[in-house]
């Protein structure tokens, strides 16, 4: 088997597929230094569900239910924490359109049997006694919680490496004769490395990689993301705290060792990664406005990542229309979150097995000709 992509998603699955028996090689030039690396690792299906996106709520709610035992066969294979925390997170308004809102998301998630609370400004203020006097309502949603995603990509080095998996440092393409992918070649040496099965798990680069036929993967695109990560927070929130700020999302994740991250932007503008005065700005403006201690924090990093997207937001987690050739990308936001799903999905396939309800819903077939799909479903 190889993979390609040591993201949070390549390395999940190829440690899953290690396990089951599978011969495993991995290929990326910089292993967990992508959209992973700026991840804020929050486990969040209720707080990032949008409305009528039923298909992406379902695979984070299977993926989040899988988190817990996920961490813990991690943790003692790599023998190191990776950081889940279990304590909820709590959405805040600061004005009466805000408030509104909240409570229409709470009508939504109690139809459809979620746990949530609606809070009033002043219980949200017990919850959580760093928020702003202008907190006028609160979300509580005890069941979305965060992963140090910087522990957990450590972890998954080690235990991949420990499982037998071979990495290598370098990009790679794959190799299709008669509609089957054969081999993959590895950058720079052009050495071969022949498998039954590729995996393309490249994040926004995976629509892109040469040597297949065009359209095989899906459109994905970049969707960049600027993040901050703070220092001296100790004991400053306990939640992960999300809210709107001048119409803008932002979040605030607190890590053990007091740190703090921030984020993020989400800038449809293509593969750039620079950081920018008004991407910091505005996000130190708006945790400032949630939080007003924050400007009181150490800023320790700014960093900018691209997240790969697909066209209609869901992941692409399946079979392509060149046979022994696997997708697992376009989780956009949903990566640390989608991760165990995904790695169980793509093992599933791997040994012939129907994989869940969920993940089955992202096939990459939905995007094929009706005739085409079929036959990668197959």
């Amino acid at each position: 088997m190889c993979v390609l992509g040591a993201g949070v998603i390549g390395l999940s699955i190829a440690w899953q597929l290690a396990e089951s028996g599978c011969r495993v090689t991995l290929f990326d030039p910089n292993p967990a230094c992508g959209a992973t690396h700026a991840a804020a690792g929050m486990l969040a299906p209720v707080s990032e569900s949008g409305y009528g996106e039923t298909e992406v709520l379902g695979l984070g709610l299977e993926s989040l239910r899988r988190w817990p035992r996920f961490a813990a066969d991690l943790e003692q294979a790599a023998e190191q924490p990776v950081g889940l925390r279990r304590h909820g997170t709590i959405l805040v308004a600061h004005d009466a359109d805000d408030a509104r809102e909240l409570s229409r998301f709470a009508e939504l998630t109690a139809r459809q049997g979620l746990p949530t609370e609606l809070l009033t400004g002043r219980a949200a203020r017990a919850l959580e006694p760093a928020l702003s006097p202008r907190t006028v309502a609160g979300l509580e949603v005890p069941g979305d919680h965060s992963v140090d995603t910087r522990a957990l990509t450590r972890a998954l080095l080690v235990t991949t490496a420990r499982a037998g998996v071979v990495l290598h440092r370098s990009p790679a393409v794959p190799v299709v004769r008669d509609g089957r992918a054969v081999a993959v070649t590895r950058a720079g040496d052009g050495s071969h490395h022949p498998c039954d099965v590729v995996v393309v798990a490249a994040g926004a680069d995976s629509s892109l990689l040469p040597g297949l036929p065009p359209g095989t993967v899906p459109p994905v695109r970049p969707v960049k993301g600027q993040i901050l990560r703070l220092r001296g927070a100790a004991g400053l929130v306990r939640l992960t705290v999300r809210a709107r700020v001048a119409g803008e999302q932002v979040y605030l994740v607190p890590r053990a060792g007091g740190e703090l991250v921030v984020g993020a932007t989400t800038e449809d503008i293509g593969p750039d990664t620079r950081i920018t005065v008004g991407g910091v700005h505005d996000l130190l403006r708006a945790a400032t406005t949630v939080v007003p201690e924050v400007r009181e924090l150490e800023l320790a990093e700014a960093c900018a990542r691209l997240r790969p997207s697909s066209a209609d937001n869901l992941p692409l987690i399946g079979a392509t229309s060149v046979s022994g050739l696997l997708v697992a990308t376009g989780h956009y936001r949903g990566g640390i979150l989608m991760a165990p799903a995904t790695a169980a999905a793509v093992a599933d396939l791997v040994h012939g097995r129907a994989c869940s309800q969920a993940a089955a819903a992202c096939s990459p077939a939905r995007f094929l000709p009706r005739p085409v799909a079929q036959e990668a479903t197959r």
